[in-house]
């Protein structure tokens, strides 16, 4: 009678196989997912800076005391938190893209003005003259 099967060598040597891909595609994933949830700032904050353009293209200002739009808010977004504000006059505007540490973004603020000068500052570090579109800072 022949009996079929794996032996215990075999079967160890496919779960370290598996434990190896495993370990160089979680990380690649999870990279990936993050990529996508930074997206939303930088569509958020172009979005807000055309709305803002074309309420100056109106009243010749940004707004009077507050920015002249309102900020994204959930459920509309998840992953950031918005806030504007305006300068020492009602002519420059900033809008602040803040990650939220429970969606995985926490690390992350994104910013733009009326200039259209975008910076990202990566967990508390020197702030880049860009919108960094991974957590290595580049670009």
């Amino acid at each position: 009678m022949k009996i079929k099967g794996f032996t215990l060598i075999e079967l160890m040597i496919v779960v370290a196989i598996v434990s190896i891909l495993a370990s160089i595609a979680v990380p690649a994933y999870n990279n990936y997912v993050l990529r996508g949830k930074l997206t939303e700032a930088m569509t958020e904050l172009a979005g807000m800076r055309v709305k803002l353009e074309q309420y100056y293209q109106d009243y010749r200002n940004y707004g009077s005391g507050t920015c002249g739009v309102s900020v994204p808010a959930s459920p509309a977004v998840k992953y950031f938190s918005y806030a504007c504000e305006l300068g020492t006059s009602d002519q420059f505007f900033t809008v602040t893209a803040t990650g939220i540490s429970t969606q995985g973004t926490g690390n992350f603020i994104y910013t733009i003005d009326q200039s259209n000068n975008k910076t990202t500052e990566i967990s508390g570090g020197t702030p880049i003259n860009c919108w960094a579109r991974k957590e290595d800072g580049s670009c």
